[in-house]
């Protein structure tokens, strides 16, 4: 098996220098994908033709001289949500066995289209919603720190996928939470974007108000060179949002954080979710990081984390009922019994829920702006425990505080959110922060994150092989 393990930066220059090529890169992800992933679990579909097709056509085009873009030859995977012509999408369910799409969602065309080479579809948890469970069409995917452990959820196997190496780039869904945990307990560096900045189009829908598109990868600045290529409009996706700044994702990483004014919401982790010690402890270690890095912390006051829990998930449950009601009257067999739990729960939300959720939603989202007003970022707790044991949490609802995740905020207020390691337990398993900000404030929420990256020694480490 290969040892080798790129980054999409890393990978691009080695392709550029021609150090190596497209297909040399897939048959490496191929074979490391043979040797860990039947343990680990994080594709339920290998496209080894569709890859290497698509590597000796990125190699030929470099032979003429002609760029394809940023993942010029670069290895991608794609969480099984994204519709992908001609390649079954199966949002890990039985009830999407047979699914074929006809096109490309947006963002599988878009990575394509730079030169990205697609390895295949990664697992889920059902519908991105549910949770691991073992009555469905695939397993669930194992956490590579501790295959014992959760990876987080929904964007699972993108995590795993990830931290072990198989893959440089996967692309998340996170409706509230599902690239931050999994990126949390991954130990990866997983991006939600603004609300409506990559599209959904051709995307298994979980809560049509909250759903965001989203990378995860080993670094910041892999997850900021994947955002140049996948933001921007469509014109199909009616929430998409303007095109981005100029300038791009990745063009102002290196610029340092001296001088920005970075809030802290302590609150998170002091007051209003049960933390563990040793998470509590990387928060306040990741804070002096960013202090001697020049920026200068602010103490931010928001509601009560269970507030923003509990608005999103009025939300979630009532949008993601009124999508899956004719199936779970007609076909209710065919989905976990996990899924048709929490699915079902938002049959119990009635019309003036709704309606107090949304206008709660709103004055949510009138303080958040308040309180970061002049801020550059937020830092806050992401999850405030490591990853638990897979089995102590299969076939039960994990839900935020519960869990020990702290994503409800961003998911609500469409903000840009972005989870880094930041460092580990003494059993291994790793920990996080979540550096937040501003609506369209994307860019520098990478910034930030890419300085606490660069000034730490967490990327220096994977999980045993």
């Amino acid at each position: 098996m290969s040892t080798r393990i790129h980054t999409i930066a890393s990978a691009a220059r080695a392709l550029a220098a021609g150090r190596t090529t497209a297909a040399a890169l897939v048959e490496e992800s191929l074979e490391r994908i043979a040797a860990l992933d039947p343990a680990l679990s994080s594709f339920v579909l290998v496209t080894a033709d569709h890859a290497r097709k698509a590597a000796r056509a990125a190699d030929a085009a470099r032979k003429r001289g002609r760029d394809l873009g940023r993942l010029h030859g670069v290895p991608f995977a794609l969480k099984d949500i994204y519709g992908t012509a001609g390649i079954r999408t199966t949002a890990h369910s039985a009830l999407l066995l047979r699914n074929v799409p006809r096109r490309d969602s947006t963002v599988a065309a878009r990575l394509s289209a730079a030169g990205g080479t697609m390895l295949g579809k990664l697992a889920t948890h059902e519908f991105a919603t549910g949770g691991p469970a073992y009555d469905l069409p695939f397993p669930p995917a194992r956490n590579p720190w501790n295959r014992a452990h959760f990876t987080g959820g929904s964007s699972s196997g993108s995590g795993a996928a990830v931290a072990a190496g198989l893959v440089p780039l996967a692309m998340g869904s996170d409706t509230s939470g599902s690239i931050r945990g999994p990126a949390a307990f991954c130990g990866v560096a997983g991006f939600k974007p603004t609300y409506g900045l990559v599209p959904r189009t051709g995307v298994v829908p979980l809560a049509f108000s909250l759903d965001h598109c989203g990378p995860l990868a080993w670094t910041v600045e892999d997850c900021a060179l994947a955002m140049d290529v996948i933001a921007g409009p469509d014109g199909e996706d009616p929430a998409e949002a303007p095109a981005p700044l100029a300038g791009g994702f990745a063009r102002g990483l290196g610029r340092g954080i001296a001088g920005m004014r970075i809030g802290v919401v302590r609150h998170f982790h002091e007051r209003d979710v049960e933390g563990d010690a040793v998470a509590v402890d990387a928060i306040e270690n990741s804070l002096k990081v960013l202090r001697r890095l020049g920026a200068r912390i602010v103490d931010v006051k928001l509601a009560p984390h269970a507030d923003w829990d509990a608005c999103v998930r009025v939300l979630l449950y009532a949008e993601a009922y009124a999508i899956h009601e004719r199936d779970l009257e007609e076909n209710p067999g065919l989905y976990a019994e996990i899924t048709r739990t929490r699915l079902r729960s938002g049959a119990q939300i009635g019309g003036a829920d709704v309606i107090h959720a949304m206008r709660w939603r709103r004055q949510l989202c009138d303080q958040y702006m308040r309180a970061t007003e002049g801020l550059d970022a937020v830092v806050c707790a992401a999850a405030l425990g490591a990853a638990p044991r897979i089995d102590d949490i299969t076939g039960r609802p994990y839900f935020g505080t519960r869990g020990k995740l702290v994503m409800a905020p961003f998911s609500l207020t469409g903000a840009p959110s972005l989870v880094v390691c930041a460092g580990f337990t003494p059993d291994g398993l790793p920990l996080a922060i979540q550096v937040a900000g501003r609506p369209f404030d994307d860019a520098k929420v990478l910034r930030v994150g890419h300085a606490y990256e660069r000034a730490t020694p967490w990327r220096e480490r994977r999980p045993p092989a």
